[in-house]
């Protein structure tokens, strides 16, 4: 990328997929560039409407008004699924406390408990834990989850298409059995100590993460300068970025960058929705064949966060490393592959 504006990220409008051949071709150069070169982008003209977003932020609100005794009866330390309410500065990041609470959600499907010889992943799927007091979260969550998860699927599909790969290709890794993930999660302002992690710098280990914040801001990228840049919130726009699936599935040349968020000011109250687009536990994710793999620079190789073959091991590894207390209460057995 030469030149990159470091005011905004680069603005990517799916809509243009729908507008003839030149805009889709313009769609695509600009969505090569930009997860080629910077690994997330503002993604709007995505179809999702105001009313299905007001639903939720809604929902999402009313969740965390409620009395903490309320939140505290979904503490995910009662789940081996790692679904449900984590308190402020439960949550790790590189080892240190992100100072945010949240709600964990998954798709709803009964317990998996792993048979002798099952792999551990499978502790993965389970049930949701729902407020019993507000039905409506419930219904918004995971409407959410299907409607973002096909504004996903187009969008890989065109990023596929975008750098000459079949549009298809990862299809069978998804399907009816994929495993997607939303976070709702306030960030309360600044921490008791005076430490400003929202949450740690990261990236995301699923295929596409795309981002529903508000107008405060605090979430920051790291550019190509090695600079953590501020992502200004655009109105009905979903922050997208690349997870490391897609890195190593191109073996680096899609990337998957370092982000975090500096927490608010004072008592600055800051909501936003994390969805992630992951595919089956169970899924091998092949390397993509598309015209550019020999100008593929690799992956990096850092030997503290391995990467597996299986979709599965990756999501256990970082539940594991982020949520010590579900960890040491259910899975004390597993702490060893964290």
């Amino acid at each position: 990328m030469t030149n990159p504006s470091y005011d905004q990220l680069p603005i990517i409008d799916l809509s243009a997929a729908d507008r003839g051949p030149r805009a889709r071709a313009l769609l695509h150069a600009q969505l090569h560039s930009a997860a080629h070169d910077v690994g997330f982008f503002q993604l709007v003209g995505h179809g999702v409407t105001r009313a299905e977003t007001d639903a939720l932020l809604t929902a999402m609100r009313a969740f965390f008004a409620l009395p903490e005794a309320d939140r505290l009866a979904l503490d995910n330390v009662n789940s081996p699924h790692f679904r449900g309410y984590t308190r402020t500065g439960d949550e790790r990041t590189q080892g240190s406390r992100d100072w945010r609470d949240q709600l964990d959600i998954g798709a709803e499907r009964p317990a998996h408990v792993p048979a002798p010889g099952e792999p551990a992943y499978w502790w993965l799927q389970g049930p949701n834990q729902w407020p019993a007091a507000l039905p409506e979260l419930r219904t918004a969550a995971l409407a959410w989850i299907d409607r973002l998860s096909a504004v996903a699927r187009r969008l890989l599909h065109e990023l596929l298409t975008a750098i000459g790969a079949p549009a298809d290709f990862y299809d069978p890794v998804f399907g009816e059995h994929a495993h997607p993930h939303l976070k709702l999660v306030r960030y309360p302002g600044s921490a008791d100590d005076g430490t400003d992690q929202g949450v740690g710098a990261h990236k995301d280990y699923g295929f596409l993460t795309l981002l529903l914040q508000d107008t405060v801001g605090g979430l920051q990228v790291q550019r190509e300068d090695g600079l953590f840049h501020d992502v200004p919130p655009l109105e009905g726009a979903f922050v997208v970025n690349l997870g490391e699936l897609l890195e190593v599935a191109t073996n680096g040349y899609l990337i998957a960058t370092n982000h975090r968020v500096v927490s608010p000011p004072g008592a600055t109250e800051r909501f936003s929705v994390p969805f992630f687009y992951n595919p089956r536990l169970d899924a091998r994710v092949e390397p993509l064949p598309f015209p550019h793999a020999a100008t593929a620079p690799g992956i990096t190789d850092d030997p503290a966060n391995p990467l597996f073959a299986q979709y599965g091991y990756n999501e256990l590894k970082g539940k594991l490393r982020a949520h010590p207390l579900v960890a040491e209460r259910h899975h004390a057995d597993l702490l060893s592959a964290a």
